[in-house]
């Protein structure tokens, strides 16, 4: 009886460790939070990973100045009007990508299956959110930097939350979509989210 008994207590402790493990992978690997913004956190993986999406075959994407802002979402080619990037010259009229708020557009754009953040730049965005406390911030949640107060907003850079003090963004002219903490800028804005 001690052996069926010790035997019981073994397999049993092996379950809730499983059981445990499993938890933790699942709340390490995706939020867990309904809706589109349990979508935008998992369509904007799947691009950092080189998925194939929408209007992309696959692969890594690269950072483009001004890509993303085509007539429809996604990546384009980007432009080299108001460049100031270090690598000349200028790669963005020849390469095929996305920007900050081309990423932004693109990713909320698969997440609720329309056009919602809409073209324009990381300024016309933020005005189509609502602010959000820090401790409030969910992943799927947009970052912002630069300067945003009632009467103006100046903003240079957008990242999509993806919670534990880290975003998803196109940071700049040499990258690919990646991930980094949101402390990288010294600027933080705020987080904002779009509500229907």
């Amino acid at each position: 009886m001690y052996r069926a008994e010790r035997g019981f207590h073994v397999a049993r402790a092996l379950r809730v460790a499983v059981a445990a493990g499993v938890l933790a992978l699942a709340a390490g690997s995706a939020p867990l939070i309904g809706g589109e913004l349990n979508q935008v956190v998992a369509i904007a993986l799947a691009i950092q990973n080189g998925q194939q999406q929408s209007r992309w075959p696959g692969g890594a994407v690269q950072y483009v100045w001004g890509g993303g802002h085509a007539a429809k979402a996604g990546p384009s080619l980007g432009t080299c009007q108001g460049y100031h990037g270090s690598i000349r010259p200028c790669p963005a009229a020849s390469t095929r990508g996305l920007d900050c708020s081309g990423l932004a557009r693109w990713v909320y754009q698969l997440a609720y299956k329309e056009d919602v953040l809409g073209g324009g730049n990381t300024d016309d965005h933020v005005r189509r959110l609502r602010k959000v406390a820090p401790i409030a911030a969910r992943p799927g949640d947009l970052v912002f930097y630069g300067k945003i107060r009632k009467r103006s907003v100046k903003t240079h850079h957008v990242g999509i939350y993806i919670g534990g003090g880290k975003m998803i963004n196109a940071l700049r002219t040499g990258t690919t979509i990646r991930t980094d903490r949101v402390t990288l800028l010294p600027d933080l804005a705020g987080y904002y989210r779009y509500e229907r």
